[in-house]
């Protein structure tokens, strides 16, 4: 049976409607967040690196993550605006959270490298952008789930 391994909640800033997760020891990467990342793409995968696309320019999302130790239940289409899936290849098991600079958000895959399914889905879309159009910074409006598990592939 399919275990969750670990779960952080976490209140991410997002800046230019984006976020990233990649690399804790980001000196290896070959291309850091935010260069090369595609405006407008829900998620843009690099090694050691994810990108993700938000509905609101400037704003604080809530982002959860959550390690399992194998697949998790797939989720319905009607769970969420947006979901998407993709594999990362990390070097280390320690990727850190980043809007335009790194933030002191830590997300712990394991204890090394390797290769990692991760799913993505996001709500509050369409509410966090027409409120970040007509009121300005908001928090909380847009909710993440991030989920990784080992690539068996």
């Amino acid at each position: 049976m399919v275990q969750l391994v670990r779960r952080q909640e976490l209140q991410v800033r997002v800046e230019y409607h984006s976020f990233a997760l990649q690399e804790s020891d980001d000196a290896s990467l070959s291309v850091p967040y935010p260069d090369g990342s595609e405006f407008g793409k829900y998620l843009n995968v690099f090694p050691g690196r994810l990108d993700f696309y938000s509905a609101g320019h400037t704003h604080t999302a809530a982002v959860t993550v959550e390690v399992w130790d194998g697949p998790p239940a797939a989720w319905s289409e009607a769970d969420w605006e947006e979901q998407e899936e993709a594999v990362l290849e990390t070097s280390g098991g320690e990727l850190a959270v980043w809007g335009m600079e790194r933030a002191d958000n830590i997300v712990l895959l394991g204890d090394a490298g390797g290769l990692w399914r991760v799913r993505a889905g996001s709500a509050g879309r369409a509410a966090v952008e027409r409120m970040t159009e007509d009121v300005g910074v908001v928090h909380g409006v847009e909710r993440w789930l991030v989920q990784f598990w080992p690539d068996q592939a």
